[in-house]
């Protein structure tokens, strides 16, 4: 272990070990008597999660450079993997990985999902069992470079909540590159979270913003723009980024669809979630206003056509007329459907208010807190988890497996 480097000072105080309890990515540091270390004191832990599929050639080389760059800056770093249905040796190599601390400066984990539920899921799966009060994450193909880890933790102790990469000089094909800078560009204006790179896989998080993000379907590139919306400060920083070593990359032109659709919702929840009637009674209330005004115009012209001025005019044989009716039909029932939604909200927002203060720090404690073996909780993320290794008791370092199932509500993944 390399002591000598100058140590990043903690932006969040002294380090404090963390019972590893998993949940829905909320856990709570349970105080206990500091241990000496020699050298330098440590950075509180951070966690580093990578989702991989099919990506059995880099895994050995990303977890050796992580834990080098992590010695260097004298960091404890847990590494935790997630296999997201590969079907080569992906999940061999993650257990072969676990547990191959020599100290106390590093864990490596693994969890491996039945099927391939998509990036959120895995990153959501990861969340769950990550004990650092900065989690990042990154991909497991090697574009990626570890070494940017000291900045991201510079821009955090700086005072920002998240901080997303920005591979300004990108080593893709332009098929890739193109439809990117496109999407990215009316995220950012869409959003009003500017960042160059919204795609970027390699960012990095306090521990709160996760435990406040829902985070499901294709959300994962959407988290900055979620974690804005509650009110947390977010930046970037210029990565380097590398070209492909191994395989093949796992997005297509489907991509582009489903990420067009996601950012309509994610407009749609930032801007609306608790005043929907503000969107659907502002569209019902014009096309009510466009109807009645177009029927009030007919009905004044039908009146002066009988008064002798002009042809008879006959309502019915006027194709104006019927779809004038259908814009007042259809604002009547825009706002109508507005007020349930905003009494929807109402009652979910008073639910939520008295499960909270129903809930009792022993009942807390009972679900976060796990006396000898961590343990998966059901979650919000539609996955499924089959088996995990490296996740024994807190100071035990041996690879071991279980068994586990834990599915939560099903979302789109």
């Amino acid at each position: 272990m390399n002591t000598s480097s100058s140590p990043i000072s903690s932006p969040l105080g002294s380090p404090a070990p963390v019972t590893p309890g998993l949940s829905a990515g909320i856990q709570t540091p349970e105080p206990q008597p500091s241990r000496p270390a020699s050298g330098p004191d440590r950075l509180e832990e951070i966690s580093v999660v990578i989702p991989a599929m099919n990506e059995e050639a880099s895994l050995a080389e990303l977890h050796g450079r992580i834990l080098d760059v992590c010695e260097q800056q004298n960091v404890r770093v847990q590494i935790v993997f997630v296999d997201d249905g590969s079907t080569d040796k992906t999940w061999q190599k993650m257990v072969s990985l676990c547990g191959t601390a020599s100290d106390q400066s590093h864990s490596t984990s693994a969890l491996r999902l039945r099927r391939n539920f998509g990036k959120a899921a895995a990153l959501s799966a990861g969340f769950s069992v990550a004990r650092g009060s900065i989690v990042f994450t990154m991909d497991a193909d090697l574009q990626d470079d570890p070494t940017e880890i000291p900045r991201f933790l510079e821009k955090i102790q700086g005072g920002l909540d998240v901080v997303s990469g920005w591979k300004q000089t990108r080593h893709d094909p332009w098929h890739k590159v193109l439809p990117s800078r496109v999407f990215n560009a009316l995220v950012s204006s869409l959003t009003g979270v500017r960042l160059h790179d919204h795609n970027c896989g390699f960012k990095a998080y306090r521990r709160e913003v996760l435990a406040e993000v829902d985070l499901y379907g294709e959300r994962h590139r959407f988290i900055p723009v979620l974690a804005s919306a509650r009110g947390f400060r977010v930046g970037e920083i210029v990565v380097q980024h590398h070209a492909r070593q191994h395989g093949v990359s796992k997005y297509g032109v489907s991509r582009l669809v489903k990420g067009f659709l996601d950012l309509l919702s994610i407009h749609l929840v930032t801007g609306y979630g608790r005043r929907p009637l503000h969107l659907i009674g502002t569209a019902g209330l014009l096309c009510f206003a466009v109807g009645s005004v177009g029927i009030t115009y007919l009905s004044i012209k039908w009146v002066w056509s009988r008064m002798g001025e002009g042809d008879v005019l006959h309502l019915h044989s006027t194709a104006i007329f019927y779809y004038c009716i259908l814009a007042v039909l259809l604002g009547a029932q825009c706002v109508l459907a507005g007020l349930l939604a905003e009494l929807v909200i109402s009652v979910a927002a008073a639910r939520d208010r008295r499960e909270m203060m129903n809930m009792s720090d022993a009942q807390t404690n009972s679900i976060l807190n796990t006396d000898d073996h961590s343990r998966l909780l059901p979650n919000a993320s539609g996955y499924s988890v089959s088996d995990w290794a490296g996740l024994g008791e807190p100071n035990h370092q041996s690879t071991w497996s279980r068994d586990v199932d834990s599915t939560g509500p099903i979302h789109d993944a």
